[in-house]
């Protein structure tokens, strides 16, 4: 199987030569089990020289011309000329020679054609390759060996030409066997093969022949061959490692430099290598794991572990773009409140919720395509169902489209203190299926858009200028006309120059709006500044004075702030005119006292 340059003086080179001599040693009649086992590891060990010899020297094997074709051709001259003069003896010599010389050279051939096949082919391409090319060589030769001599060798004569053609039938069972024993090599050795041309390919095989040669590889590898490992790969799977690590570090520390240099979105770059930051470590893992595995199984490209990986990649990446975008998305919707933008927080948020419903979607749809699925007939299968997953699902789709009411609507947005359905609270978000509401005693209620988007909605925040203040104020009866007529002005005059009350001479800007033109701009954007002092009613046990105003704020603490205020005014407003407050009383009258 194994050739060097032939030299003169023996007819096979030394490979050949030193298997047919392990040969002779086995089948002498004087060898003991212990030289029997020694001559077997000899042979062995022998294989495995030879097959690393060749592998790194692979292109000139491969471009070295035929060692055996000068001879065959010679010989075969000589057998006719043998086979004219009748030396039987001598053309049977040369015609045993012949078969060894071209068994040997349908080897070479072989061996040619399995280096070659070894580039641009995965392993399993690679393997079937190999299956071929080792039947070919057994159909090559079965005209070859077809002949039996053994009856040759028990012929007694002092004939040379016989003696010699003993010595070549011996020497051709030999080379029968040896051709054997190639063949079950390399199908043994295909993975080792496979290595070492990728050892080659990268120009490591000389280092890595040269580890796997010395002292502690052939003290080591025993252990490690039990895991499937030896010295070489555990020190590539560790250098790759290392390099892995160190590449990564590298690229972090010029990444962070770049983006710290960057002007214009160095807020985005920041934010978003932050977010992605681990993604990026769990894609340099999984990366490893995937060259660790690839190293480890001989550069073995295995369709399951493909796929896996290929399946992880596709995750990863799809969860990167889904941060990426949420991190734009944030920085978006914190520039639009600094800049009191009129595009609102809830269609950005819904309609981020919505591309990543669409990344999420499309990462599932690589993943099972790198699972091997059929994407055609996934498709088709949901185009077939569409009626099914239609009704299934007829209240998620009300809600998504109640939301959509919701947002174009404009009458509520987050942070709203809303009245609807029988709840009130705080709007936390209006999300594509269900609204949240923070209620005032601290509960979480969610409320279905599509229910919301058809129930009344009290907004109180859809306010400008103007949160109402209404008193009953009850005086006693028996308070003077003139004393309440004064009383009235007074607290008018009071809620008119008062600094928190809304007023006709109250200035505010209006909203500029586009639209249509609307009666009441004042209603139109929540505006309110009436203010009505008036002598309203009699009641059973008191006379009541109406307060109606509005104050200038619309935040509740402001506004109890204000009211208080007025409502210490109006004690001292009534002190000072003799009035009295009124409670619920009943007098009795006694009709035979009078």
């Amino acid at each position: 199987m194994f050739w060097v340059t032939l030299s003169a003086e023996v007819r096979y080179d030394p490979f050949i030569s030193g298997q047919i001599q392990y040969i002779d040693r086995l089948g002498s009649v004087d060898v003991t089990q212990e030289e029997i086992k020694r001559i077997l590891l000899q042979q062995k060990k022998s294989y495995a020289d030879g097959l690393e010899d060749i592998m790194s020297k692979k292109q000139a094997y491969i471009d070295k011309m035929g060692i055996y074709d000068s001879k065959i051709f010679a010989l075969e001259k000589i057998i006719k000329i043998n086979k004219r003069a009748g030396n039987k003896y001598a053309v049977l010599r040369d015609e045993v020679q012949v078969k060894s010389f071209k068994i040997l050279t349908n080897q070479k051939n072989m061996m040619r054609t399995i280096l070659s096949a070894l580039d641009d082919t995965s392993s399993v391409e690679f393997s079937k390759k190999l299956d071929k090319l080792i039947a070919k060589n057994i159909l090559d030769n079965r005209h070859l060996v077809k002949d039996d001599y053994q009856n040759i060798l028990n012929v007694k004569s002092t004939s040379k030409a016989l003696a010699r053609a003993k010595e070549n039938i011996e020497d051709f069972y030999a080379i029968i066997d040896i051709n054997t024993d190639v063949l079950n090599y390399l199908r043994i050795s295909e993975n080792k093969m496979y290595r070492l041309n990728k050892y080659s390919k990268y120009n490591l095989i000389g280092l890595a022949l040269l580890v796997q040669k010395s002292r502690v590889a052939d003290t080591i590898n025993p252990i490690l061959a039990e895991y499937g490992l030896d010295v070489v790969k555990l020190m590539m799977i560790v250098f790759l490692i290392l390099i892995i690590y160190i590449t990564r570090k590298f690229i972090y520390i010029i990444v962070e430099r770049k983006v710290a240099n960057i002007e214009s979105d160095k807020e985005y770059a920041k934010e978003i290598l932050h977010s992605i930051r681990k993604h990026v470590e769990r894609l340099i893992l999984v990366l490893n794991l995937n060259m660790i595995v690839y190293v480890f199984s001989d550069f073995n490209t295995q369709d399951v572990m493909v796929k896996l990986f290929n399946m992880l990649y596709s995750g990863i990446f799809a969860l990167m773009i889904y941060k990426i975008l949420n991190v734009v998305a944030k920085i978006k919707i914190n520039n639009l409140d600094s800049h009191n933008s009129k595009v609102k927080n809830d269609v950005i948020n819904v309609g981020i919720k919505i591309v990543n419903f669409m990344v999420l979607i499309m990462g599932l749809m690589l993943v099972l395509h790198f699972a091997g699925a059929n994407l055609t007939a996934i498709l088709s299968g949901l185009g077939i169902g569409g009626l099914a997953v239609a009704l299934a699902a007829k209240d998620s789709l009300a809600n998504f489209f109640g939301t959509l009411s919701i947002l174009f609507s404009d009458v509520l947005s987050q942070g709203d203190w809303i009245e609807v359905h029988g709840e009130q609270g705080v709007v936390v978000e209006i999300g594509t299926r269900v609204t949240t509401l923070r209620t005032f005693d601290n509960a979480l209620v969610a409320i279905p858009n599509a229910i919301l988007a058809n129930e009344d909605v009290k907004n109180w925040n859809k306010r400008s200028l103007g949160r109402r203040i209404k008193m009953d104020l009850g005086i006693k009866y028996d308070s003077k006309s003139e004393d309440i007529k004064n009383t009235i002005y007074e607290i008018r005059e009071m809620l008119d120059k008062h600094h928190a009350i809304a007023t006709e001479n109250t200035e505010h800007t209006y909203r500029q709006r586009s639209g249509p033109r609307l009666v009441s701009q004042d209603d139109a954007q929540g505006i309110k500044k009436t203010l009505l002092v008036y002598l309203d009613e009699f009641t059973d046990s008191s006379i009541n004075i109406l307060v109606y105003c509005f104050t200038k704020s619309v935040d509740w603490e402001d506004w109890l702030a204000t009211k208080e205020d007025i409502m210490h005014k109006i004690m001292a407003i009534f002190e000072k005119n003799n009035i009295e407050f009124a409670f619920p009383s009943l007098s009795i009258y006694n009709e035979q006292m009078k």
